[in-house]
């Protein structure tokens, strides 16, 4: 495809997980994809690869969603390589390493939390309010804990429910320009953040949850994005879809 007509999105913590399995369908549908990471360069890197051979356009950019100057340096590499920036994909967040209840979460983890997930995506839609092309979408990731509000999640759920509320205000403030923002809440899905400290028992018992009597899978995530930011999506604005087979 010729990259002057190619569209390009921004998928941020997309090295793994839910953020891989949306780089390559986004991919697959014709989109030059922007590969970011925090940490991991080698899985992103392979994420790429991954991409390419199967004649898709990708690149792995590093950048801390947290800072500001990342971020920028994120949009300018995406515009220098490709010409423009068409789809952002908040994907990036963390989660305490297990549940936590509210009296035993010290300052540390409420700060990476909520920089990561609150400030991160805040600083992605800065960005992408001022850059993204006329005929964009965004798509936030938030999560059903919120729905499912069970404890030892408030901190995660605190830092997803303002991820929300952006969504709903950020589409009234791009009137006029035919940009669509949305979020995406997905359930208990098979990674290896949903996976980090928990039980087995724990896993089970979230599996078992849903009608659907299973985890959800990355490629369930990615398909939702994939509706969001094509053609068949264009009339849904300011929306927050729970993904989550029906947990919530």
């Amino acid at each position: 495809m010729n990259l002057s007509t190619q569209k390009t999105a921004i998928v941020t913590g997309a090295s793994r997980g839910i953020g891989a399995a949306i780089t390559k369908r986004l991919s697959s549908d014709g989109f030059a994809v922007v590969v970011n990471y925090a940490h991991s360069q080698e899985p992103a890197e392979v994420v790429v690869q991954a991409i390419r051979d199967q004649g898709g356009e990708a690149i792995a950019v590093p950048g801390d969603v947290s800072k500001a100057q990342d971020v920028e340096s994120l949009f300018n590499r995406a515009e220098k390589t490709y010409g423009g920036v068409d789809v952002l994909v908040n994907n990036a967040g963390v989660i305490a390493p297990q549940p936590t209840d509210i009296a035993d979460t010290d300052d540390e983890l409420y700060d990476q939390i909520f920089d990561v997930n609150t400030r991160g995506t805040f600083l992605t839609l800065r960005q992408a309010a001022r850059r993204l092309r006329n005929g964009g979408h965004i798509v936030n990731l938030s999560t059903s804990v919120i729905g499912l509000a069970m404890p030892g999640y408030a901190i995660y759920a605190g830092s997803k429910i303002a991820v929300e509320m952006f969504t709903n205000i950020m589409a009234k403030e791009l009137r006029g320009r035919n940009i669509t923002v949305n979020a995406i809440a997905p359930g208990p899905t098979a990674t290896d953040l949903f996976f980090q400290g928990k039980s087995d028992e724990l896993i089970e018992n979230l599996a078992h949850k849903s009608p659907l009597e299973r985890l959800g899978k990355p490629d369930d995530i990615a398909s939702a994005v994939a509706f969001l930011v094509g053609p068949e999506g264009g009339w849904i604005n300011g929306q927050t879809l729970r993904v989550n087979g029906g947990i919530v």
